[in-house]
């Protein structure tokens, strides 16, 4: 058996975006309900991000902001987003983070905010809190949504699929309705036990597709869930060939995946090859200040001609001992724990995947052209960081559009059209036998491998091709796999992780045209 549930709002993860537009939503009496795959203590890429979020700098203008983010995309950003982005995030930021959520940031001695520099911005305009600002802002935004009897956090809850009109009702014209999604199919992964849950609007705010990469920034919940369900009801799909690689990852056994924030390299810090020598000023005159995929591009072409296995971040000029521990305390402690005193030492760096540039296609209130269906933060695509995205924006990002996606909810949801529903098929169980744990392991080993040799940092036609050859056989056998097993986290985080992988390296064989963070060598 499987419960139904009712509510306003379903939010479908819970980071910067989604909790942003909860908290606005609650304010004004709707009942809104937020999935969780993990507790509200370590769920998703807000808690992980290091550096900052875009503020008004000195001397800065919306114009500034703007320019910025457009040079650093490429050129194909979507002007109406930016131009969102850059008018209305400062203020946002100060009305929602500072104001009311009460977000502390970093002052100097006079209570002024403290500004940080990071690559391809024309000034310094990044507020911060420590080398943790993700987790500053969603722990203060957290302790907000608690306060409020009309918002359900429902921790250890994954969504399986998106209900729609067309696909799980028990309509029968309901072939001749405009497509409409009407809630979700959630695990319980504690009981192990499905939920229907019907809602007037679906948020999709589930981050993004980290684990897809052998190599990356993320944390391990980040699967793709999003992309794939949306893509499974016909939602469109873009810019997912725009993939993000941080320059500046940790290249050590005991720490992987550990990022080391872009701020390093604003406050002064340099990459150096195993000689000692510089080498990014060969790609943009700009060095270690350029934008993220020229960076990237940089330390691959020196790897690929000196065949060593990393290269070195160099932060002994920023200052000593104190300062750096002051300024960046999370990175100066991981460090030490592994023997590396940063204020003598070279930390050695590689590349990982980062971000998602495109997504589920949105307008600038997280709209898609599925009724009833919203998605906002990294698994949404508004166009705002076009091939390549400018440091310290995603977090805004999410402040932005999850501020406005609420706004119009509240002013449409009492509409007749987010108040139809019919009867639903409610979730069928179509196994007894869960995965074989091996199973899972070996396709998720076979997945990130394809991603980061054929569809990684630099591409061809050839590691395209093979990679959409490998993932179209593999989806084949998960698909048939997943409908023969006893629902679980795992089988469905595969299957989603392995569809996501599809779109994206579909998309980069699609696009032959290099921008931003596509690149192809053929």
């Amino acid at each position: 058996m499987s419960d139904f549930l009712h509510t306003d709002v379903l939010i479908i993860g819970l980071g910067i975006a989604g909790g942003v537009c909860a908290y606005q939503l609650a304010k004004e009496g709707l009942n809104v309900t937020i999935l969780l795959k993990e507790t509200t203590e370590d769920d998703g890429n807000t808690h992980y991000a290091q550096g900052g979020i875009v503020f008004f700098g000195e001397n800065d203008s919306p114009e500034k902001i703007y320019n910025d983010i457009i040079q650093a995309g490429g050129g194909v950003n979507n002007p109406e987003a930016v131009k969102v982005v850059s008018t209305e995030g400062p203020k946002v930021v100060k009305k929602i983070l500072i104001d009311e959520i009460g977000v502390e940031f970093k002052r100097d001695n006079n209570g002024l905010l403290e500004f940080t520099e990071e690559g391809a911005h024309s000034v310094r305009r990044i507020i911060y809190s420590g080398d943790k600002t993700g987790k500053a802002i969603i722990t203060k935004l957290i302790e907000k949504l608690k306060e409020f009897p009309n918002i359900t956090i429902l921790e250890k809850h994954i969504a399986i699929d998106l209900i729609t009109w067309q696909f799980h009702s028990k309509d029968k014209f309901r072939m001749y309705k405009d497509k409409t999604c009407l809630g979700a199919y959630v695990l319980d992964t504690t009981t192990g036990k499905v939920k229907n849950i019907l809602a007037k609007a679906t948020i999709l705010a589930t981050g993004g597709m980290g684990k897809v990469y052998l190599h990356n920034t993320n944390p391990d919940v980040a699967t793709g869930d999003g992309y794939a369900m949306a893509y499974r009801i016909g939602a469109e799909i873009i810019n997912m060939e725009y993939t993000q690689f941080h320059p500046t990852t940790l290249y050590h056994p005991l720490k992987k995946n550990f990022l080391i924030s872009e701020s390093v390299r604003g406050e002064g810090g340099i990459i150096v090859n195993s000689k000692g020598e510089r080498f990014l000023f060969k790609y943009d005159p700009r060095g270690e200040l350029a934008p993220r995929d020229i960076v990237t591009r940089g330390i691959i072409s020196e790897l690929t001609e000196s065949k060593e296995e990393c290269v070195f971040l160099d932060a002994t000029k920023i200052g000593d001992r104190d300062k750096l521990i002051n300024r960046f305390p999370t990175i100066f402690s991981t460090l030490e724990s592994i023997g590396i005193d940063m204020s003598k030492e070279l930390i050695p760096i590689v590349p990982a995947f980062h971000f998602q540039c495109g997504g589920v296609k949105t307008d600038t209130y997280g709209k898609t052209n599925i009724k009833r269906l919203f998605a906002i933060g990294e698994v949404a695509c508004t166009g705002l960081h076009g091939a390549n995205r400018l440091a310290s924006t995603s977090l805004l990002e999410g402040v932005v559009f999850g501020n406005r996606c609420s706004k119009f909810l509240i002013e449409n949801i009492h509409k007749e059209l987010f108040n139809e529903f019919p009867e639903v098929i409610p979730w069928i169980d179509t196994g007894d036998e869960l995965p074989d744990p091996v199973l899972i392991k070996q396709d998720w080993e076979y997945v990130k491998n394809i991603m980061w040799n054929y569809v990684g940092p630099i591409r061809t036609r050839r590691r395209l091709k093979r990679a959409l050859s490998d993932l179209k056989n593999l989806l084949n056998d998960i698909e048939s796999f997943y409908r023969d097993v006893k629902i679980n986290r795992d089988i469905i985080e595969l299957r989603n992780g392995a569809q996501t992988g599809f779109i994206v390296a579909l998309s980069a064989w699609t696009n032959r045209e290099s921008i931003g963070s596509h690149y192809r060598i053929d």
